[in-house]
């Protein structure tokens, strides 16, 4: 027997499965076991102020590293804290192992006690209930195993009493590494894409539009030969965003964020071949983006019915690249090669494409928001990590930042919830460990967990962060006044948001301005802290999505 307590056994079997960073909130129920994970070797803590941001930190980690991110929460009102985050991470598919502290076995009544088993599954995460110390060990390995095979976070409970008791066994641990299945790339059936050539063959003018699964295939090289032996323009959805930066035929975003021009070009497609994408209810605009097309989706795991919407009329269960260079290798047996959108006029009307270039005048002291975005993507080098909040600015963002890497931009809005921008960032540049992170983010979001930048500070993490600050919530008041409502409710001002900032440590400055961006980048290069640079737009531009959604612009 070692003289090893459960926590200490514990945290040692996370080291063994490659941890090596925990964003945590202390409590009793995980106090132990945090302090055990901090002693050992190599292993960096960030200590969040809320449980909602520890959470939301190893997400952002791991959508960075693609490694399992793992939090730590205490029971009771330490867990119900965390329910959006794990939300988010769940719909994000994101690999996360969230030690949850639970209340005492032996206790006959405990205050903060609460059934952590339903609430994790109403999230739609998994939950392992640790209630033996000799199964311990492989309840670790079930939460690791799940979290890597099925992509999605996992709830971990330990009991705190038996957190405290003398680990009884050997301290051998197998990480469940070396049992979860080699990664595969499946291919597809050659029946099916025959098919697919013969779609292409009858089709005159395709799009490929490719999402997050072309990114995590490294499906690009092979897209783009699809489409240029399809003569086929190319589109991302949002999640996809980047892949195909630079390719003359490339339209950018698909769907609701699409510009006037890629919509047009959608509406004339007779045939849309979707590849690691979920062509859900954004991304298609409800079914209504390509509505004379043909559809043909390439996916691990294909649905026929998504988001209440049929998907397509041809499944490929395969990965994007295999699919992408079998159907291009059948091409070419079978002498199929298209010209379809491919000519020269049509390459230089999308290099003159432009996501929003309606002139709107400017309130004084502050910027336009779309300009404020272009300088910003101007300024930050494209090597940086781009993370990107939910509200009505990242609409702006996603479709003027341009010539970035698709693996680097991370947008949290998987369920569609503010507030998580800044953990998450937090997160990524953690994992990033350089500093060249900047978080695009709202000032209503940032108000709502606005303690974690007494995190950045105190933890010494480098990050940038501009807020676009409209002085309310934009998404709201848009929508007031395009339904002709008073919009007063959601606008409360836009406050000192730079002096926040300074009160918890970190440099500032209000940009009221244009031009402001390259000297402060300057001076942001040239400290060894984090920035805020709280960036007043005008309220009254709406982005180019809502203008067309809700106040009905042709």
């Amino acid at each position: 027997m070692s003289k090893l307590q459960v926590s200490d056994m514990l945290a040692r079997a996370f080291a063994a499965e490659g941890v090596e960073v925990l964003f945590t909130l202390m409590g009793d129920a995980n106090m132990y076991w945090s302090v055990a994970m901090s002693q050992l070797p190599g292993m960096q803590v960030i200590h969040a102020r809320h449980e909602h941001c520890a959470v939301a930190m190893a997400d952002g980690y791991a959508r960075a590293t693609g490694k399992v991110g793992v939090a730590s929460t205490t029971c009771g009102p330490g867990f119900t804290q965390i329910m959006t985050a794990l939300t988010i991470a769940a719909r994000g598919n994101v690999p996360l192992v969230v030690f949850a502290g639970d209340s005492p076995i032996a206790a006959s009544w405990y205050l903060q006690q609460i059934d952590m088993a339903p609430l994790t599954l109403a999230c739609g995460a998994h939950y392992v209930g640790v209630k033996h110390v000799d199964r311990l060990l492989d309840n670790v390995r079930e939460a690791f195993q799940v979290a890597q095979a099925e992509q999605r976070p996992v709830v971990l409970s330990v009991p705190m009493d038996l957190q405290k008791q003398a680990w009884p066994h050997l301290t051998d641990y197998t990480p469940s590494t070396d049992l979860v299945p080699a990664l595969q790339r499946p291919v597809p059936d050659p029946l099916i894409v025959d098919r697919v050539v013969d779609m292409i063959a009858e089709a005159e003018k395709p799009i490929v539009l490719a999402g997050r699964g072309a990114i995590r295939s490294g499906a690009a090289p092979a897209l783009a030969a699809l489409a240029e032996q399809s003569g086929a323009l190319l589109a991302t959805s949002l999640l996809g965003k980047g892949l195909f930066d630079g390719n003359p035929y490339a339209l950018d975003i698909a769907g609701a964020f699409a510009s006037d021009f890629a919509r047009e070009r959608f509406a004339e497609s007779d045939l849309v071949i979707g590849v690691g994408a979920a062509l859900g209810h954004y991304t298609t605009e409800g079914g209504y983006l390509y509505p004379a097309a043909r559809t043909v989706q390439i996916d691990t795991n294909p649905r026929g019915l998504w988001q209440g919407l049929r998907t397509a009329d041809l499944h490929v269960r395969a990965d994007a690249r295999a699919a992408a260079e079998a159907i291009v290798e059948r091409m070419k047996a079978r002498g199929v090669s298209r010209t379809g959108f491919r000519t020269p006029e049509m390459a230089r009307d999308i290099a003159g494409d432009s996501p929003d270039s309606k002139a709107f005048p400017v309130q004084p002291n502050t910027v336009d928001p779309r300009k404020a975005v272009i300088e910003l993507d101007q300024v930050v080098p494209k090597d940086w990590d781009i993370v990107v909040g939910a509200g009505h600015y990242f609409s702006m963002v996603m479709t003027h930042m341009k010539g970035r890497p698709a693996e680097r931009y991370h947008v949290v809005n998987d369920f569609g919830a503010i507030g998580s921008g800044l953990p998450a960032a937090i997160g990524v540049a953690t994992a990033r460990g350089d500093g060249k992170v900047m978080l695009v983010e709202g000032d209503g979001s940032l108000m709502m967990h606005i303690q974690e930048l007494e995190t950045i500070r105190r933890q010494g993490v480098r990050l940038l962060i501009s807020i676009i600050n409209d002085g309310g919530y934009g998404a709201e008041f848009h929508k007031f006044r395009a339904n002709g409502v008073d919009p007063t409710a959601a606008i409360h001002g836009r406050g000192d948001i730079a002096g926040m900032a300074t009160g918890f440590g970190l440099r500032s400055a209000a940009v009221t301005e244009m031009g402001r961006f390259a000297p402060l980048f300057r001076e942001h290069q040239a400290a060894n802290i984090g920035t805020l640079w709280d960036i007043h737009t005008d309220d009254l531009i709406p982005s180019r999505a809502y203008r067309r959604i809700h106040y009905g612009e042709a």
